[in-house]
């Protein structure tokens, strides 16, 4: 892994750079052929692509927030370490879609007839409360810090994979993500989502194909499957259904998955995506996979995020190495903005006074918030790079109740919301700091034993708690909301 191949090397460069250039000048193009503009009309271009992304732009931003460095370097590492267990990213996954079928194009609708662009702006417009606004605001600050840092360890286990030394990979991982985003808004990933999306599949597909064909075919790679990595072992079907539970539910309370969701051109670009959405599903199935076929390749490492580049260097000539590497980088590249971009919607919308210049406090916020996800690298020492992602779920499910909840016509005050938001993320957040950032933590309540995912848990406390003091002290649902709930609903 020291050894520097310079046609892996070059072919990297090329497709990785290519990429931060396309999509950085796509912002500049569409600067050019529009008039100058500061204000709310340049922010929300910059944020949320002027909310005119049709069906396919959608379908690649909305779909590739689940080809991150999560899905095809934290998945493929805990399937080759754990087995069996790291495959429950595939019913969250399913799981998911018909929430989002169900829930997203309400919250679209409330968005769209509210002028809002984040998750606070809704649950202010619900409970008309500034304090829970600014907590909601805070909540997905935090939780998608984690999950831009996993983004950040697999462009830099790419580079490093590459041969290059030091803090050098995790510099160059920072660097590009800092310029993509202050250079292109959400009009880069959005658009690149299809380069990036494409090389991934061409990358996979040849994976599944040629890899098996250089380890005796999917007999010998199931054969060289130790029997007990290959099912679930005794007691972990609890943690297996709760994580897969815990990681649906939160996956579009985040900023960057809800900015796709509110970027759609109309309710019926979202339903549309989720009937369609499960072809991504299949594919994550076979990059799970990748990790089985690290074992039959003979890879051994103690390094887990390593897994699939030295898969990808041991088996295909140095050229498509290069390429399937600079596919991974890309994958994480490309959310990552996204994720930034989310995050600097909430501050500048809901944290900061009206700025003169939104789309410059924009990028600087979500600089910011890079510099906070790269200390997250440094300084949460996760086992797993995956932790890093689940443990972003764990926070971002204390909104739960005000986002989604917050949609019913349930008289919830804004007290419970508060009062359960304190509770769940202490309750949350204590487990995770008890059980070493495992995203899973044992109980024992007599009728249910075994390990749970800490962040479901966190949540029922949460609810518990919400829907308790609603039942001595009920709030009430605001004009707007409740409109737009019930034309939905019709």
């Amino acid at each position: 892994m020291s050894d520097i191949n310079p046609w892996a090397l070059g072919v990297f460069i090329v497709f990785f750079a290519a990429t931060i250039i396309i999509g950085s000048s796509i912002q500049v193009i569409r600067r050019l052929l529009r008039s100058h503009s500061h204000g709310s009309n340049a922010q929300e271009e910059w944020g949320l692509g002027g909310r005119g992304f049709g069906p396919w732009v959608t379908w690649f931003l909305v779909g590739g927030d689940f080809y991150t460095a999560y899905t095809v370097i934290a998945v493929p590492a805990l399937v080759y370490a754990v087995g069996a267990y790291g495959f429950f990213a595939l019913p969250y996954t399913i799981i998911v879609y018909p929430f989002i079928f169900l829930v997203m194009p309400k919250l679209w609708k409330i968005a769209h007839d509210g002028g809002h662009s984040t998750a606070a702006d809704i649950v202010r417009a619900r409970f008309n409360s500034r304090p829970l606004e600014v907590i909601v605001a805070l909540t997905g600050l935090v939780a998608v810090m984690p999950y831009i840092a996993l983004q950040l360890i697999g462009i830099r286990t790419v580079v490093q994979s590459l041969g290059l030394p030091g803090d050098l990979p995790l510099i160059i991982a920072f660097l590009s993500l800092a310029a993509y985003t202050w250079m292109g808004g959400l009009h880069a990933p959005a658009l690149t989502a299809f380069i990036k999306d494409i090389m991934i599949y061409i990358a996979v597909l040849v994976a599944v194909t040629v890899i098996p064909m250089h380890t005796g075919g999917y007999a010998a790679l199931f054969s060289n499957v130790a029997p007990h990595e290959a099912v679930l072992k005794a007691g972990q079907g609890l943690p297996y259904a709760t994580l897969a539970l815990s990681s649906a539910l939160a996956a579009f309370l985040y900023p960057h998955t809800l900015t796709g969701i509110l970027a759609s051109r109309s309710a019926d670009t979202i339903r549309q995506n989720a009937v369609y959405l499960p072809v991504y599903t299949i594919v994550l199935g076979l990059i799970a996979m990748l990790g089985y076929m690290a074992h039959a390749a003979g890879i051994v490492t103690t390094n887990n995020s390593l897994v699939v580049p030295m898969l990808f260097q041991k088996v295909f000539p140095a050229w498509f190495a290069g390429f399937c590497l600079a596919a991974i980088a890309v994958g994480a590249l490309v959310p990552a903005a996204v994720m930034a971009i989310g995050a600097a919607n909430l501050v500048t919308s809901n944290l900061l006074p009206a700025q003169s210049n939104p789309v410059m406090a924009s990028r600087i916020t979500a600089f910011i918030v890079k510099v906070g996800a790269l200390l997250c690298v440094l300084f949460l020492n996760a086992k797993f790079a995956i932790d890093l992602q689940l443990l972003g779920g764990v926070i971002i499910l204390q909104t739960f109740p005000a986002l989604i909840l917050g949609l019913t016509r349930l008289r919830l005050s804004t007290a419970s919301m508060l009062t359960g938001w304190v509770v769940g993320s202490v309750v949350g957040l204590g487990l995770c700091w008890m059980d070493g950032l495992k995203p899973i933590h044992p109980i024992n309540f007599g009728f249910v034993s075994g390990n749970v995912s800490t962040g479901l848990l966190s949540l029922g406390v949460n609810i518990v708690v919400v829907l308790a003091i609603s039942l001595l002290r009920p709030g009430r649902v605001h004009a707007p909301v409740a409109q737009a709930v019930s034309s939905e609903a019709a």
